[in-house]
This record gives structure tokens, C-alpha cells and sequence, in this order.
């Protein structure tokens, strides 16, 4: 709108002043014309008066000059002889005046017949406009008048020029500010969105032109950026990690809803405020410091329980810093992961270590001849006994590393989980028994698509913990049963149960709630972590609930993609 005052006002003053400089030149060119319109008449005045006069005199002589008329006559007259002597003057003594002979229209008069000259007289010192007429006796007839009077004319016009121009003027000043006004408005009502659709002058159709594919070229350059932003919104707020832009400030310019939910962000409180305002913890600040200074950063945090890996990088543009990106990573089960794998090989060494360590004791002593003949058999079987359980170890672990990479060679079939329960609870009746534990089956048929092997081993491994940790004449039973969520497979004991402090980790590798009892019972403690595998596999839910003196439930949920469609 500034910028629209300044073109109204710079074209009102423009015109205002070509009013007023055409105004003063018409009035200087009407004075000029009117000075010259006069100045003709006046001397055309002149020579009709000396015309008049010198009929006169030629058929009077000077007679009627020297009779004393001066007064009639309006002009300056005077007779002059042939040799310049002046006869006769309207207005001056003739005693005081010189001779006329060497004057312009003297001269001329004598040459031929008339002459005129303008200059200003030496008697009077002032303009005058003089006329001579050669007279029939040789005497000279001059008729003078003063430019004077023309000026007077004309200074008599000047009021009323001045009159006429100031009213001129301020029409011209209401016709410019009208003008203005309709050349202004025009423009300023030009619709830029759709330069195409305005009527204006043909002078604009050029910019107008140009204006609307400048439009076009902006509205698309507008579209493809909204959709990079948008297509860069959509990727940044659904990635698992977490995502930070800080200014080279260290201010955050935009996180991501994963950063968001991880460092308890709400709203956009955040933005333009420092990262540390976030997360104020020492490894965050080194890893902010370390990027600031032109490196890449690392950290890890601990926040809400989990463990996050902190990857800080530089911005740089034309070698300069403009800004951070801040990438958090959820590393908890990752280095889980890593502890486990620590862990196991820990425990793998320790429980190869521990049964062949035996077999060496019992190897060496029989080598030595230590061993009476009839204590023989009893130390075989002890190596038989440690041999079989290191065998077994080898064989659960290696049957966990398969389901861990997925490499299960065995094709899926469609399996009664029902029938299945039934085969692995005879197969384990002379175990119960011997405890004196009542082991049965319920529920009804059930048939799920799976590995035969990986769902024996499951619920053998279940129905053996439920027979070995239970209470002499207890109870185990097997439940199957089909519902809307696919079909459940559960596994229930009355025997010594598991404390709530234990529930997040007796599925991990040889983790044992009670290591002197399953060292008495022979477990190598990777029953339940094949079970939690297998599951995996067949991508079923485990869940497990004991109460330590009364039980254990754990239930198997095979999904509905597991169960064949009829």
C-alpha cells in the first residue's frame, strides 16, 4: 500500500507540474503575441500617420506644421531638411537637437522614399520606433512613437493572465488528481493471483503475462516443495528412531514423534529452545559439544528404562556449520542381546565344562587302576550319565541356534495340538508315576500348521518342568482349546512355582530360579527358552503365571494365520 501512495503521489506531482510549466510557457507565448500583435498595430500606426502627414504637407508645404497642431497629434513628429537640419519637433526644442542626417531612417528615407529604425533617441533616452517618409521638396517626414506604450498593453494583460492561470491551474491540479486517480486505481485492483483475467491497459499485457507464468512456475515449485515436506514429515514422524534438527546454536528446529514419546516431549514447547532444555544429561551435552565442533558424536543414554544410542552429525553448507542432526537409536534389546549372547557363552562354558570335567575325573581314576572291578559299572555309569547330559546340552543348544536364525529345514503340516499332548503325556507317564504325579489331557481337538518336531519338543519340555518341579502326588494338565483369538495351549501343575522377581527371565538361556535343584532334577536349563522360540517361530504368545507354593500356568496362543481354513 506504501508503495502505492508513492506511484499515485509521484504521478500527481509530475502532472501538476507539466500543468504548471505548460501553464507558464502559454502565458509567456501569449504575452510574446500580444507584444508583437501591438507592436505591429503600433506601427502600422505610425506609418499611416506619416502617410497621412505627408499627403498633407506635400500639397501644403510645412505650413501646417509650423501652425502649432502638436497637440492633435499622437505620435512624435518631425521635419527634417534635406542637409539633417531639423525644421520641426512635436516634443523637443528644435534649438537643442543635432543633425539628423547620419539616422538609420534618415537615411534610408533619402534612398528610397521611406526607412525605419527602433532605438533609443538620444534627445528623449528612451525607445522609440521611428518611420521617415521623403517628402516631394526633398525635406524628410519622421513619425516616432515610445515601444513604452506596447509594454503598457501588455502590463495591462498581466493581471488578468494571472487571474486566468491560477484558475487554470487549479482545474489542472483537480483534473490531475482525477487523472491520477484513474490511472492508479486500475492498477491497484489488478488481480495477481489471475493476471489473465484482468481488463487494463494494453501497455501491462506484457507484465501481466509474465507476471502469471511467474504464478505458474511458483505454484508449482510451491507443490513440489509441500510435497517433499510432506513426504519428508511422513517419513521423519513414523521412523522407530528418534529424529532431532538443531540450529548451529544448538536450538531445535524440528524432532520427531519417536524423539517426542522418548524424551517426554509435549506440544511444540520445544522448538527454538536448546536441546539441553530436553534432555539434560552429560553424555547428551558431549555429544552436542563434539558436533558443534565440526565431528560426529556418539553416546548412549538410559531414559524410561531402555537404553538409547546418541548419533550426533554436523550440517555444513559452502564450508560452513548451519545447523545438527541429532538420530536416537533403541539399542535396549540389542545390547541385550549382546549380554545374553555373553552370558550364554559363559554358561555354555560352564556347563560343557562341568560334565566333562567329571567324565576326565572318572576316566582318569579307571586309567590309573584306582577303581576296584566291581565299582566299575558304577563309575561307567556315571561317565554314561554325564556323557548323555552333555550330549543333550549340545543338542537343545544347537536346536536353539537354529530357531534363532530361522533354520529349520522341516516342512509345516497341519497338527492336532490335542493328539500331539496325548502321545508326549504317555510317553512321560512312567516319569509322573515315579513322582506320583497325576498327568492328564483336556480340552478338544485343535489343528494348527507347524513343525511336528519344534511343538513336540514345546510341549514336552512344558509337561516335563510341570512333572519334575512339582510336589510329590500333584497334579498336571494340558489344556487345549479354540477360541475367536486362534487356539490356546496351556500347561498347569500344583508344584513349587516361581517367584514374580524371576517371571521376566526364566525363559532365558540356562537361567535357573534354583541351580542346586536343577542340577538335582538333570535340567540343562534351556527347556524353557526352546519353548519361548518355538513360539516365535510358529508366532505365537507365551504368557506365564505362578504364584511360588501353589503352581504354574504357562499358556501358548497360536494365531488365527496358524490354524488351517476349511
Amino acid at each position: 500500500m506504501k508503495r502505492q501512495g508513492e506511484l499515485k503521489s509521484r504521478i500527481f506531482k509530475n502532472m501538476s507540474v507539466l500543468a504548471g510549466v505548460t501553464l507558464l510557457l502559454t502565458s509567456i507565448l501569449v504575452s510574446t503575441v500580444i507584444y508583437n500583435t501591438f507592436y505591429n498595430v503600433m506601427k502600422q500606426d505610425v506609418k499611416d500617420e506619416a502617410s497621412m502627414l505627408a499627403e498633407m504637407l506635400d500639397k501644403t508645404g510645412g505650413g501646417y506644421l509650423l501652425e502649432g497642431n502638436e497637440n492633435e497629434y499622437i505620435n512624435r513628429i518631425t521635419l527634417i531638411s534635406a542637409e539633417g537640419v531639423v525644421l520641426y519637433d512635436s516634443l523637443t526644442k528644435i534649438d537643442s537637437m543635432d543633425n539628423h542626417l547620419n539616422r538609420p531612417e534618415v537615411i534610408g528615407a533619402a534612398e528610397k522614399g521611406t526607412g525605419e529604425s527602433t532605438r533609443v533617441s538620444d534627445t528623449l533616452g528612451k525607445q522609440n520606433y521611428y518611420y521617415a517618409v521623403l517628402l516631394k521638396n526633398g525635406n524628410i517626414l519622421r513619425v516616432a512613437n515610445e515601444i513604452k506604450s506596447v509594454y503598457a498593453v501588455v502590463f495591462n494583460t498581466v493581471p488578468y493572465l494571472l487571474l486566468i492561470g491560477t484558475a487554470v491551474f487549479v482545474l489542472g491540479l483537480g483534473l490531475a488528481n482525477w487523472q491520477t486517480k484513474k490511472i492508479v486505481d486500475p492498477i491497484n485492483e489488478i488481480d495477481l493471483e489471475e493476471p489473465s483475467n484482468n481488463d487494463i491497459y494494453d501497455e501491462f499485457s506484457t507484465l501481466l503475462v509474465r507476471i502469471e507464468r511467474q504464478n505458474m512456475l511458483l505454484k508449482h515449485q510451491m507443490e513440489e516443495l509441500k510435497e517433499k515436506q510432506e513426504e519428508f514429515s511422513a517419513i521423519t514422524q513414523n521412523m522407530r528412531e528418534g529424529l532431532i534438527i538443531l540450529d548451529n546454536n544448538s536450538n531445535i528446529l524440528s524432532i520427531n514423534s519417536s524423539a517426542r514419546k522418548l524424551f517426554n516431549v509435549k506440544g511444540d514447547d520445544y522448538l527454538n529452545k536448546h536441546i539441553l532444555t530436553v534432555n539434560r544429561s552429560a553424555e547428551m551435552q558431549a555429544v552436542v559439544e563434539e558436533t558443534v565442533g565440526g565431528n560426529t558424536g556418539e553416546a548412549i543414554i538410559s531414559a524410561n528404562g531402555k537404553q538409547y544410542q546418541i548419533l550426533g552429525s554436523p550440517v555444513t553448507a559452502k564450508g560452513a556449520e548451519k545447523g545438527i542432526v541429532l538420530l536416537v537409536l533403541d539399542v535396549t534389546e540389542k545390547m541385550a542381546a549382546e549380554k545374553m549372547r555373553r552370558e550364554f557363552s559363559a554358561n555354555v562354558s560352564h556347563e560343557l565344562k562341568t560334565p566333562l570335567t567329571s567324565i576326565l575325573g572318572f576316566a582318569e581314576i579307571m586309567k590309573d587302576g584306582l577303581v576296584k572291578n566291581k565299582d566299575v559299572p558304577e563309575l561307567a555309569g556315571r561317565i554314561y550319565s554325564e556323557a548323555d547330559r552333555l550330549v543333550k546340552l549340545i543338542e537343545d543348544i544347537i536346536k536353539i541356534s537354529r530357531l534363532d536364525e530361522g533354520n529349520v529345514d522341516i516342512p509345516q503340516e497341519d497338527i492336532d495340538l490335542y493328539l500331539l499332548s496325548q502321545n508326549v503325556s504317555e510317553r512321560l507317564k512312567p516319569a509322573a508315576d515315579k513322582k506320583g504325579v497325576i498327568l492328564k489331557v483336556t480340552g478338544e481337538s485343535a489343528v494348527i500348521k507347524g513343525v511336528r518336531q519344534i511343538l513336540d519338543e514345546m510341549i514336552f519340555n512344558l509337561c516335563e518342568n510341570a512333572i519334575k518341579y512339582n510336589n510329590a502326588n500333584g497334579k498336571a494338565e494340558i489344556n487345549v482349546t479354540v477360541s475367536e483369538q486362534g487356539v490356546l495351549f496351556k500347561v498347569t501343575d500344583t508344584g513349587i512355582g516361581i517367584p514374580a522377581k524371576h517371571h521376566d527371565r526364566v525363559f532365558e538361556r540356562f537361567y535357573r530360579v534354583e541351580k542346586s535343584h536343577s542340577k538335582e532334577t538333570g535340567g540343562t536349563g534351556l527347556g524353557l527358552s526352546i519353548v519361548k522360540h518355538g513360539a516365535k517361530y510358529h508366532k505365537a504368545e507365551v504368557k506365564l503365571e505362578s504364584d511360588p507354593g501353589k503352581g504354574t500356568t504357562i499358556s501358548i496362543l497360536f494365531p488365527r494365520s496358524f490354524v488351517p481354513q476349511n
